[in-house]
């Protein structure tokens, strides 16, 4: 059910207090005011504190600076005067005593009119004597058609014209930013160009990059790593790489749902993190990187709140790439944790919304320790596919250690023994073999000459990798893998490392 549709229903049930948090004033003002018109053509009075009331000659100014004169003004028109009452910002008085008995009294009385009040607040904040007598109503960011028509407006304003396959960019790039952020970034890049143009997409990623970073929950991740920036793991790369047309309208039409997301359990430092940046790259969407710790604040209820503004943003910019990293530590024995049950209400909304979840959000959640996370994470439906990745085999090796050279010395590639370097390093990560060569690079730097396949092997016999380190801990993952309970993510898993 559309907002219209949800405000329309409320208006003719005669729910007499309605809560809309938003901070797109403008646009929501405007929805309620067409609602009105919908039914019944009721007048509609708009107050903030500033200004007290607007629009109508005969009321302007009243209420000035005076939040229970304006809720007094509701009982000064007549009984059977249908009317929308929108109070801007309403929420930073509701925890006075005189203020919160009005709206009691009021929400009483209007029961029997064609009266409602409407508070409109850029967050929620209602005292526990209100909860009963208010009704919160979601206003959700911009549809893809409402972007279309503001784009196609700004568009006949400039007597430009788009091809489609442009206009379709501009239009899913602008998705999850406010009306009123679409209108800034657009005129900036007809300030910047002249005209509406493919370059504008990068000034409304960054105008992106600006509001995620403004709700500190999530961050907009650059991802510039490919998929054939990672050695090995060759399974795993099969299964993305059949996927990757997966949310494209084609895949609609064939009957396909949009992929859920996958969970990645592993050793550490085994390329987990690279790959969901590669998922990225290689599919051409945003990458948004969750820090579940971010999700937990001190007030009540306040983490729950921010658990829903993470899921409503991240489903407003899908199709998308949600990346929580190490997720196995925000949720590890949620059931013996004395927080009152705040993590498990932010738990039990999470995975609700990933077996629920619609919308083209794809799920890359990585863990270390299985046994951690709880049994109704790894419950199928949440997830597509839960892989392990494991320690690379030699094979995989020889291919992490090419990746890298190729990176570091391109044109010199060939004057490194892999083959030798893939056999001396068993029971290396990936990230310990990049250590390794960064080691090995300042031993040539240190010397005035270029680095060669002994100084790696040198570095190498210096670093104790963490499978000597944590030798029980990677006993234990290895084992629950070769149990037959998840998805190998190599075709030569290295499970029988020489520890």
């Amino acid at each position: 059910m559309s907002f219209s549709d949800e405000f329309e229903l409320l208006l003719r049930a005669r729910y007499p207090l309605v809560y809309i948090p938003t901070r797109e004033e403008e646009r929501v003002e405007a929805a309620i005011t067409h609602c009105a018109k919908q039914q019944g053509n009721r007048g509609v009075y708009v107050w903030d504190f500033v200004d007290g009331y607007q629009g109508n000659p005969n009321d302007a100014g009243f209420g000035r600076r005076n939040p229970l004169q304006a809720l007094e003004f509701v009982e000064k028109l007549p009984a059977t005067v249908p009317a929308v009452f929108v109070l801007r910002d309403y929420h930073r008085f509701l925890e006075d005593v005189a203020i919160s008995r009005k709206l009691r009294n009021l929400a009483r009385l209007l029961k029997a009119q064609p009266k409602n009040i409407v508070i409109v607040s850029p967050q929620i904040t209602i005292p526990d004597d209100l909860s009963e007598a208010l009704t919160i109503l979601e206003f959700p960011l911009p549809s893809l058609t409402e972007i279309r028509a503001e784009v196609e407006r700004l568009l006949s304003a400039t007597a430009q014209s788009l091809d489609s396959k442009l206009l379709d960019e501009l239009v899913r790039s602008c998705q999850g930013l406010s009306m009123e952020r679409i209108r800034r970034v657009l005129a900036k890049g007809i300030a910047i160009h002249g005209s509406l143009q493919l370059e504008d997409v990068e000034l409304i990623l960054a105008e992106k990059r600006q509001t995620i970073r403004q709700t500190q929950i999530l961050d907009f991740y650059p991802a510039t790593e490919r998929i054939s920036d990672i050695g090995g793991l060759d399974n795993l790369k099969d299964w993305l790489l059949r996927r990757g047309g997966a949310f494209s309208e084609r895949a609609r039409q064939y009957g396909l749902p949009h992929p859920r997301g996958l969970l990645l359990v592993g050793i550490q430092g085994t390329g987990k993190s690279l790959t969901a940046k590669a998922i990225a790259h290689h599919w051409h969407l945003p990458l948004l990187r969750l820090d579940v710790g971010r999700l937990f604040a001190g007030l009540v209820g306040e983490s729950e709140s921010r658990t829903r503004q993470m899921i409503q943003l991240a489903e407003a910019l899908a199709p998308c790439v949600l990346w929580i990293d190490e997720i196995d530590k925000a949720f590890a024995g949620i059931d013996g944790r004395g927080d009152s049950g705040t993590t498990s209400r932010v738990f039990g909304t999470f995975i609700t919304w990933l077996a629920e979840k619609s919308s083209p959000v794809f799920v890359v959640a990585t863990a270390n320790n299985i046994q951690a996370l709880p049994p109704e994470m790894l419950r199928r439906g949440r997830f597509d596919e839960i892989f392990f990745v494991g320690l690379p085999s030699q094979e995989e090796r020889r291919s992490i250690f090419a990746v890298h050279l190729l990176r570091l010395r391109p044109h010199n590639l060939q004057s490194f023994d892999l083959d030798r370097l893939a056999y001396e390093t068993p029971d290396f990560s990936g990230a310990e073999i990049e250590q390794m060569l960064i080691e090995a690079m300042h031993l040539g730097f240190s010397q005035n000459r270029d680095f060669t396949t002994q100084d790696i092997l040198e570095a190498a016999s210096q670093l104790i990798p963490l499978a000597r380190t944590a030798q029980d801990q990677i006993q234990l993952l290895q084992d629950w893998a070769t149990a037959g309970r998840v998805r190998l993510a190599s075709r030569q898993a290295n499970l029988t490392s020489r520890i």
